[in-house]
């Protein structure tokens, strides 16, 4: 077995592990940053019908809360 021939030999072991080790290391350094994903910032949509309001009284009893509360959560620093 694998297993039985790196408990009897730890410098192979060991050696393989820092190649091993090295070799992240390299690829680490020359992946390039175009390869990452874009971090995009959340979005975030609400909707709601309230039949018979006017869109001012719809904007200031729902809209605007939500907003509020909305930028607050983007913005609250995170721990």
């Amino acid at each position: 077995m694998i297993s039985n021939l790196f408990i009897d030999r730890p410098r192979l072991a060991i050696v393989i592990a820092i190649v091993m080790t090295l070799a992240g290391g390299l690829a680490m350094m020359r992946i390039p940053v175009a390869q990452l994903p874009d971090i995009v910032p959340p979005q975030v949509r609400v909707t709601g019908i309230y039949p018979g309001a006017s869109a001012e009284v719809v904007e200031a009893t729902v809209g605007q809360p939500i907003e509020s509360k909305v930028i607050g959560a983007i913005m609250a620093p995170t721990p």
